[in-house]
């Protein structure tokens, strides 16, 4: 354990005007604070602050940041409390500390509730100041070198995938590679201990087979550079067994297929440098196709810059060298520490809303309806393989591989995608799903009219897209809720004999806890309140006896009129359901009367409706108590016409599918949405939406499509 006058020695010896005063006042008070308590691996619990801090001198971080690694567990795991921290330390300190506190006694339902409000909590504190990230991220990076002292192997995978979705890809996002490849490298090996030791043991064999290969590597770079004029520091090293692991996943290529196992660094004295070493290594050794990246003229949005480029090089080997300059290499290692002002003299450039990526986990915050929901944004907005995209005035657009028009749209901005209507993709008009590549240039077509189209979501990669996406079907929900309650509302107090007003409910507001009287009606529209709770609470005289016993015997049916019961037709196909519940039918298995159908109870959303049969039952298997038993209402004059889905396999010649479309007119049904799939030059696969009355219906039209020669298959779509 590192001693306190070595841990000011180091702070020292890099920043001459640190608060020595400060540090050893923090070191001795987190070390009474913790007192006698132990780590799972035995050691004081003392150790792991001061350990943090020293991870943190590495990086040349400040006196605050070091102040802030000794104290970051008091409040969390001592009696210490934020005002003891401002007392002492001042506004600063206190203010970090708690931004790296966890909630740790809040009450949630769940420890993933728990984790997403906790990260909810690191994201605002670290817009104000990244210090705080960068403690956590020492914090994390200690945890994970100790992880194996945890006896509990569900706690310790628990924290290892956590580190591998949330710390590595941050760390990765502020530049510091070296802690990112280390947290990878840690959580791979609690993940899949077999897949790293097979590797592990692989690049042993190739080091043994190959001998001093990387030294001989080294010795000719160094010669051709020479030999050109280029002065130049060459040094080599080996991939990482994760990162190995994961281009073998996302190139799905065997071991020996990979380029980059070894990767050699080129360092120059200016950016021409860098392409004069480029030009000569070229010169030398044939370039492997599809290898070579310009992060210079490109930068990374954490600020990393490089040439990047794939040879095969000395002895026929495929290798990768990076060729940058001393100051990119330090952004590189150091990231954000590369370029902390106190180093030029200045106040630390501690306001985290400079970084764009930052920004955005904000902006999606702001739209997302939960901790939850904005946790699994984050990590959809985290992914690190990336596709530099540009506008066409040639600004650049960074986005996740994979991600589509629409990606690009809410990246340019909200309301650019909110009203994205189509696409040029290099000029030509393309699908809105189409996926980017490196270098796309990208012209966004707006109109006024359009409106997030909910489809979208099936097919956006980004975080902050998905939120928007997600935030507009919750407005358009709340707009349908609000209508439905005012109906139910209206019909509660005219079958009592009264007239429905909003001022009506001004009065019973906190009766109901509710803080505006569109809350109240939204309520009743979800079915959460019933019309009937409405106007008691209006009108306290209708509670009389009669009525109440009358509500405790059946609370599930509509209340009576006074006087004499009218009969009334069902006003759901459903049965099962309470009056005046919202409802809606499942988009994966398009239930349809004759169905064996089942509703899932969602508070705040209703019921959804699903076929008995649907895959998507599955991940509620574990809660029974949302569960209905439904049924459809037997009406013999019931008209109503609901969505079916079919595939179908069409085969590519002329006529083919106005042949498809006839067939369906001929047996009653209307096409309302028709998507093609797949097109080669025999087949078009689609999914086709039908109206329909029933399943005997849509099981017509389907025989009937199949007796249709030009039609190579159909089945009912589940999906």
């Amino acid at each position: 354990m590192m001693r306190q006058f070595e841990l000011v020695e180091r702070v020292k010896s890099y920043e001459p005007t640190a608060d020595e005063d400060a540090i050893n006042r923090a070191y001795v008070f987190a070390m009474k604070q913790h007192g006698s308590q132990l780590r799972a691996s035995g050691d004081p619990y003392f150790s792991h602050p001061i350990e943090v801090a020293g991870i943190l001198t590495k990086y040349k971080m400040d006196s605050a940041s070091i102040i802030t690694a000794l104290l970051h567990d008091t409040i969390e795991d001592t009696p210490a409390t934020v005002a003891d921290i401002t007392k002492l330390f001042g506004a600063e300190i206190s203010r970090l500390v708690d931004g790296v506190t966890k909630l740790s006694r809040i009450e949630l339902q769940s420890d993933q509730s728990k984790q997403a409000e906790n990260f909810r909590k690191l994201v605002l504190a670290m817009s104000e100041d990244i210090r705080v990230l960068l403690v956590k991220l020492a914090d994390r990076l200690h945890n994970m070198r100790t992880l194996h002292y945890i006896r509990n192997p569900e706690k310790r995978k628990r924290i290892a995938l956590e580190t591998m979705e949330i710390y590595a890809p941050l760390a990765e996002r502020i530049g510091i590679s070296e802690i990112k490849n280390e947290l990878e490298d840690l959580a791979f090996a609690e993940l899949h201990p077999d897949v790293r030791g097979s590797l592990v043991a692989r690049l042993n064999f190739l080091r043994e087979k190959g001998g001093d290969l990387i030294g001989r590597i080294l010795e000719e770079l160094r010669n051709i550079l020479k030999e050109a004029g280029v002065e130049a520091g060459v040094s080599g090293r080996e991939k990482t067994p994760y990162s190995i692991w994961r281009k073998m996943q996302l190139k799905n290529v065997a071991f020996e297929q990979l380029s980059d196992i070894m990767a050699f660094r080129v360092l120059v004295g200016s950016v021409e440098d860098c392409y004069r070493a480029l030009g000569v290594i070229h010169s030398h050794y044939p370039m492997v196709p599809n290898r070579f990246k310009d992060y210079i003229s490109t930068p990374k949005p954490n600020g990393y810059r490089s040439l990047h480029t794939g040879v095969f090089g000395p002895e026929r080997h495929r290798i990768e060298v990076q060729i940058r300059t001393q100051d990119m290499h330090e952004v590189s290692e150091l990231g954000v520490a590369a370029h902390w002002s106190y180093k030029q003299g200045m106040r630390p450039a501690d306001d985290g809303k400079q970084y764009r990526w930052l920004r955005e986990l904000l902006d999606i915050m702001e739209h997302a309806s939960n901790p939850e929901e904005f946790l699994e944004h984050t990590k959809l907005e985290m992914f690190q393989d990336q596709v530099f995209c540009f506008t066409p005035k040639g600004d650049l657009i960074v986005l996740p591989r994979g991600a589509c028009p629409v990606d690009f749209a809410y990246a340019v901005h909200s309301a650019v995608g909110d009203t994205c209507v189509g696409a040029k993709v290099n000029g030509r008009m393309m699908p809105l799903r189409t996926p980017l590549n490196n270098g796309d240039q990208i012209e966004i077509i707006t109109s006024k009219a359009q409106t997030p189209n909910p489809t979208w979501e099936r097919f956006v990669v980004t975080g902050r897209a998905r939120a928007r996406i997600r935030r507009f079907i919750r407005t358009q929900q709340r707009s349908q809720y609000v209508d439905l309650g005012r109906a139910i509302l209206n019909r509660a107090f005219k079958q009592e004999g009264y007239e429905y007003t909003d001022k009506a409910l001004d009065g019973v507001l906190k009766i109901f806890k509710m803080t505006s009287v569109e809350d109240l009606v939204v309520s009743v529209g979800e079915g959460n309140l019933t019309g009937r709770d409405v106007v008691s609470a209006v009108y306290p005289e209708l509670k009389s006896s009669q009525q109440k016993a009358q509500r405790s015997a059946d609370n599930n049916v509509v209340a009576l009129k006074r006087g004499k019961p009218k009969a009334q037709t069902p006003t759901m196909p459903i049965r099962g359901l309470v009056p005046g519940m919202a409802m809606h039918f499942a988009g994966c298995c398009h239930p349809l009367p004759g169905d064996r159908i089942v509703g899932i109870v969602t508070t705040g959303k209703g019921v959804t409706i699903h076929t008995i049969d649907c895959d998507s039952l599955e991940q509620f298997a574990e809660t029974p108590e949302r569960w209905l038993d439904l049924a459809w209402n037997q009406e013999p004059e019931d008209t109503e016409l609901h969505i079916g889905r079919i595939s179908v396999v069409v085969v590519n010649e002329p006529g083919n599918l106005g042949n498809l479309s006839t067939v369906i007119a001929k047996n009653l049904g209307n096409i309302s949405n028709l998507r093609i799939t797949s097109r080669t030059t025999d087949y078009f696969e689609m999914i086709i939406d039908v109206e329909v009355r029933d399943v005997k219906h849509l099981t017509n039209i389907i025989a009937a499509l199949r007796a249709t020669p030009s039609i190579n298959s159909v089945e009912r779509g589940r999906n």
